[in-house]
C-alpha cells in the first residue's frame, strides 16, 4: 500500500449456500495478493464449549452470538489503520484439518465477508461498499445439503434439514434479507454471477487506481 493510504473495505453478505465462497474466490483472483485481502467472519466462531444448544441439543451456529463479532469489528478497526493481525483458523470441526494461525496485512482492498456484517453495526459502520449475493431459496438448500455432506461433517440429511428449518432459514429471513434493500450492489447468483463480478471488479479497480 502506498503511505498513509487507507483501505477501501467492501462487505460482502448473502444467505447461506448462496455461492459466496465461490464469489469471493473468483474476486481474488481478480487481484494481486498485495491488492487484496480477505478477513472472513468463519474465524470467529467461539469455541464449542461456549456455544449454546437448542432443545435438540444442537448447537446453533447461524445466530449471531455464536460469533465473536466484537473482535471481528476490532480486527477490522486494527487492519483499516494499517497494522496487520493474527487469527487462528476455525476448521468447522473438521477433525482431518489442522488449524493454521492466519496473518492479516493490509492491502488497498479489504473484503470482510459473513452472514452477520450488515446487521452488526460495528462492523457496518466500517464499510465502504456492500454487496448481497442473492440466490433462490431452493439453489441455496441444496447447495447447503451438498457442502454440509462433504465440508463440515453432518453426515445425516435429517441433521441438515433439521439445522437448515430451524437454525438458518429463520437467521437469514431475520439477520440477513433485511440488509438487501440497503445494499449498494445485489449480485444475482442463481445461475452464474460472472457480470456482476465484472461490475465489481471495474469498480474496486477505479477506487485504487
Amino acid at each position: 500500500m502506498k503511505p498513509n493510504q487507507r483501505p477501501f473495505i467492501i462487505g460482502i453478505t448473502g444467505g447461506s449456500a448462496s455461492g459466496k465462497t465461490l464469489f469471493l474466490n473468483q474476486l481474488l483472483k481478480s487481484f494481486s495478493k498485495d491488492e487484496i485481502c480477505l478477513i472472513s467472519q468463519d474465524n470467529y466462531y467461539r469455541d464449542r464449549k461456549d456455544q449454546e444448544v437448542d432443545a435438540h441439543g444442537y448447537i446453533n451456529f447461524d445466530e449471531p452470538k455464536s460469533l465473536d463479532l466484537h473482535q471481528y469489528a476490532l480486527d477490522i478497526q486494527t487492519i483499516r489503520s494499517g497494522m496487520p493481525f493474527q487469527k487462528q483458523e476455525y476448521t468447522f470441526n473438521n477433525p482431518d484439518i489442522v488449524p493454521q494461525i492466519l496473518t492479516f496485512e493490509p492491502k488497498p482492498i479489504i473484503v470482510v465477508e459473513g452472514l452477520f456484517v450488515f446487521y452488526y453495526k460495528e462492523i457496518a459502520d466500517l464499510l465502504d461498499l456492500k454487496v448481497f449475493i442473492d440466490a433462490k431459496r431452493k439453489l441455496r438448500l441444496d447447495r447447503r445439503i451438498k457442502r454440509d455432506a462433504n465440508e463440515r461433517g453432518y453426515g445425516e440429511r435429517e441433521e441438515v434439514m433439521y439445522r437448515w428449518n430451524n437454525h438458518v432459514e429463520p437467521a437469514f429471513q431475520k439477520y440477513v434479507k433485511p440488509y438487501r434493500k440497503s445494499s449498494d450492489i445485489v449480485i444475482p447468483n442463481n445461475v452464474h454471477f460472472e457480470k456482476g463480478l465484472e461490475i465489481l471488479v471495474s469498480y474496486l479497480r477505479s477506487k485504487i487506481a
